[in-house]
């Protein structure tokens, strides 16, 4: 990961701060470059993942799973947005309609109602949704199990990917993925995927990543990779759970995204947190917006069509 040089940022937040002083602006921009300054720091910028970490993001995980399984097997509320309060659930659904994606930041918690959290790291839980007019189930699965198309379709953030190999129902695949917001991450990464077709209109899917690596002096002759696990800990585990499910003329997709990150020393918690904690989402967000364009430009509404529902914007 290259950060900026020391002056270059010293002269950036010395700009910055004497335009705040006439525009009242700049305040945030200032923090994220004294955010940076902060992570030269040898303690800032690399982290341990240790087995504590580990074994509170598995729990995290088992309960998760669990609540999963229990929302999967209930009659005729499939999806996570069935669970959802009636006003919760009919806002969600007009979102959807309009071709918007639906987020939601999940907490799981013990029998004790005390939220699940990983010492040493950072647990991000996040549900995404889109619903996507006149697709149908076979369609969709074609597209998200199109994994050597991946880097055009989730691009920029995936660079490169791979169907390493196929078994049935299950996958191995590859991404190198690009981090991006202030500072620039690149991993390369593995994954182990697995889908479950329920019926004609109804799967679903679990992916875990098996490994994590940092790239450093990424696309340059001294690019390496640092050592899994001792690094910027920026993303350390990345677990998704998609559910599919065909109604209303259109097809219903989800995602929940659970990642483990890095903690960050409790000074610098103020200015590196808010852009640490909003990766994750904005990463779902984006993922979910591009299946739902893709499928928009693979299989469009026929006019007229009596399928379809909500229309696309």
């Amino acid at each position: 990961m290259a950060l900026p040089f020391l002056g270059d940022l010293v002269q950036s937040a010395q700009e910055i701060t004497t335009e705040a002083r006439f525009r009242h602006v700049g305040t945030r921009m200032l923090g994220f470059i004294l955010a940076l300054l902060a992570l030269q720091t040898t303690e800032a910028r690399s982290a341990d993942l240790k087995p504590q970490t580990l074994e509170a993001f598995a729990k995290y995980v088992e309960f998760t799973e669990a609540r999963i399984q229990k929302e999967l097997i209930r009659p005729n509320s499939f999806l996570y947005i069935d669970g959802l309060s009636g006003p919760q659930r009919s806002q969600a659904l007009a979102l959807l309609r309009r071709g918007d994606v639906y987020m939601e930041r999940l907490k799981m918690r013990d029998a004790s109602g005390h939220v699940l959290e990983a010492p040493d790291g950072i647990i991000h839980h996040w549900m995404g949704a889109v619903f996507v007019p006149c697709a149908t189930l076979q369609q969709t699965l074609e597209l998200v199990e199109d994994y050597d198309r991946h880097q055009d379709i989730y691009k920029p953030e995936v660079l490169r990917s791979r169907l390493i190999s196929r078994n049935g129902n299950d996958f191995k695949i590859y991404y190198r993925l690009r981090k991006k917001k202030i500072i620039t991450v690149t991993l390369n990464t593995d994954h182990d995927v697995r889908y479950f077709p329920l019926d004609a209109t109804h799967c679903w899917s679990r992916s875990y990543s098996t490994r994590i690596a940092e790239v450093a002096d990424a696309d340059s002759p001294r690019e390496g990779e640092k050592p899994v696990g001792h690094d910027g800990g920026f993303l350390w585990r990345l677990y998704s759970y998609w559910r599919f499910e065909g109604k209303d003329g259109g097809v219903y997709v989800e995602c929940e995204s659970i990642s483990l990150t890095r903690d960050v020393p409790a000074l610098l918690k103020p200015l590196i947190n808010p852009f640490i904690t909003g990766i994750p989402k904005e990463s779902l967000q984006m993922t979910m917006g591009s299946t739902r364009s893709a499928l928009v430009g693979r299989h469009p509404c026929k006019t007229n069509s009596p399928d379809t529902v909500g229309g696309r914007p």
